[in-house]
């Protein structure tokens, strides 16, 4: 099992734009420097077979079909109902990551088949909340980066082994942890869960 981390942005034009404010903006209030932003994605052996996590926007290449367990909204809970602001949970036997290229940092996972298997299952529970904001009062917002911190907390793996690159930051992760030790908190609604 890997954590890949990836560039904020890799690939676009206008995230890492987005993300470098974001960064300038925590950095100032944190009275820090600013540092590199990096997302997690998840590659996981599992029954002969390489299956891929990930986080991604609702629209665009790899969106919807197959393997798609879980989707949510993007900056409010509401704009969630249409895919130009919705994100989706993808985790996919055979399954690619777009820009794995170009990833920083490939951090190995301690792992057996059992924590491994119960990964998978465990990713249509995911929770659902809004990218972008602090719903649970984490001090951190929900993010791609939260989703495989909660994935490798509840599956029993060790998060300090995924550790973001040294001199980057990973924001989100916090949140993941917070989640993963808080009981289920419901079902979510329709519109937030895939139908098989």
């Amino acid at each position: 099992m890997k954590v890949h981390w990836i560039p904020l942005g890799a690939g676009s034009r206008v995230v890492p734009c987005c993300g470098r404010a974001y960064e300038a903006i925590c950095a100032r209030r944190d009275h820090r420097p600013s540092a590199p932003l990096v997302h997690a994605a998840l590659t996981v052996e599992h029954a002969g077979q390489l299956w891929s996590i990930e986080q991604a926007p609702a629209w665009g290449t790899g969106s919807a079909g197959p393997g798609v367990v879980v989707r949510g909204a993007v900056g409010l809970a509401w704009l969630g109902r249409s895919p130009l602001f919705g994100y989706e949970v993808r985790c996919r036997p055979g399954g690619t990551i777009p820009d794995l290229a170009q990833a920083v940092a490939h951090r190995v996972i301690p792992t057996d088949p059992t924590r491994t298997a119960r990964l998978i299952a465990l990713a249509p529970e995911v929770p659902a909340h809004t990218w972008g904001r602090d719903e649970m009062g984490a001090g951190d917002m929900w993010n791609s980066n939260s989703v495989i911190a909660w994935l490798l907390a509840r599956s029993g793996h060790d998060v300090d082994a995924a550790g973001a690159p040294p001199g980057s930051r990973a924001p989100g992760w916090q949140a993941g942890l917070v989640a993963a030790g808080r009981p289920d908190e419901g079902p979510r609604p329709r519109w937030q869960r895939p139908q098989p």
